[in-house]
Order: C-alpha cells, then structure tokens, then sequence
C-alpha cells in the first residue's frame, strides 16, 4: 500500500473544505451538513472521516483559509502607517472606505458567512465557540478593532481627541454598528430583493457610520 504524503493530506482537506466553503454560499452555513459535503466531494463517509472527526473542524479549517485567502491586514497596517502624518478624522474615513469596499466585494462571499456563523453562535454557541477555538490565528474584524483601539485611545491619551463618549462605548459602538451595517447589507441584499436595496449599500452607510465616529471623537464638521 502507498505512503500517504502530507501533500496528499493537504491536498484533501483543501477539496473538503473548498467544497464546505462552496455550500454555504449556496445554502446558510448552519444548514449545510457532512453528508452535504460527501456529497459535493464525492468521498465516502470512511474517506472524509479520515481527515475530518466532525463538520466543525472542517469548518474550522475553512475560516482559517478564508482569512489566509481574503485578509484586509495589509491594507489595516498601510492606513496605520499613514496615520500621524493625517488628521484623525481621514484615519477614520479611510478605515470606513477601505471596510466598505471589502465588505462590498464579498458581501455574497466571506461576508455571508461570517454573518451566518454569527447567526449560528446565537443559537448553538457551544459549535461556533469550537469552530473559533479551533481556528488559529487572528480574523479581520478582530485585528482591525485592534488597531483601531490602539489608535484611538493614543490620540484620547495625548489629548488630541476629546470624545463625547468614553473609550469602551465608543469601541463597543463602532463594533455593533458595524454588525448592524454588515446585517441590514446582506439581508437586503442577498436574501430578498427589496425595493430600498440602493440604500442598503456598504459604500452609503459606511460613510455615515465614518460621520458618527469622528462626531463622538469630538471632531465637528
């Protein structure tokens, strides 16, 4: 019998978790099961489980590919690099703009299935709780929270900013209006066709959401 390689093995569970990362965009990810994945690959049930003990570790896997594949750190670390030589309220804009073009070029992709394992945290937190734990590394979102926090509370600090609301709320605030904006976006976007789906754009209500941050950093128009 051949020796199985570790390329063969890699090989594999890339094929497992392209075909995981496939379904979900075609179905929700809390609907999507191993036998839907045997399925797409074609393996039996013996053959996946060799590789995989349970379809959260496949998923596992598949968030830490997403993040390797489609990674905004690069772009995160060039603003930051810019960002004493800039007035904070630009900062601010470019982080928004830079967010919303991401989020617009993968709101059918990485998006969708970042909300979805939201959604699913909501109501099986002990998977996603898994998943996560079990993903290395950083994910966007918490790399750029932070930076940003890091930014923020040196300008708050150094009294170059004066905010109306404390450090904490105003992080807590960015975080959750941000969920809000990425929710509202792929709800009306890629799951119903509503009539108002032209306001429901990254782009328009990332702008807005730059304007309420720089006003609660007590930076006036």
């Amino acid at each position: 019998m051949p020796k199985v390689t570790q390329e063969y093995i890699e090989n594999k569970k890339k094929m497992i978790t392209g075909a995981a990362y496939e379904l979900c965009l075609e179905k929700t990810v809390s609907t999507v099961t191993m036998q839907d994945i045997i399925n797409r690959t074609g393996l039996s049930q013996g053959g996946i489980y060799r590789f995989y003990h349970d379809i959260d570790e496949i998923f596992a896997d598949m968030l830490m590919e997403m993040r390797e594949r489609v990674s905004i750190k690069d772009k995160v670390d060039e603003i930051f690099a810019q960002a004493d030589e800039i007035p904070v309220r630009e900062v601010t804009n470019r982080i928004t703009d830079m967010l919303a073009d991401f989020m617009a070029e993968e709101l059918m992709g990485i998006q969708k299935v970042d909300f979805e394992l939201s959604v699913l945290a909501m109501n099986a937190p002990a998977r996603v709780e898994k998943i996560l734990g079990d993903a290395k590394g950083i994910g966007n979102k918490e790399y750029l929270m932070l930076r940003t926090s890091e930014f923020y509370k040196q300008k708050l600090e150094s009294g170059e900013l004066h905010a109306r609301v404390s450090e904490m709320e105003l992080l807590t605030y960015i975080s959750s209006a941000y969920s809000g904006i990425q929710l509202t976006c792929i709800v009306n976007n890629c799951y119903r066709k509503n009539p108002m789906a032209e306001f429901y754009q990254p782009k328009i209500q990332m702008q807005t959401l730059a304007k309420t941050i720089n006003y609660l950093l007590g930076l006036d128009e």
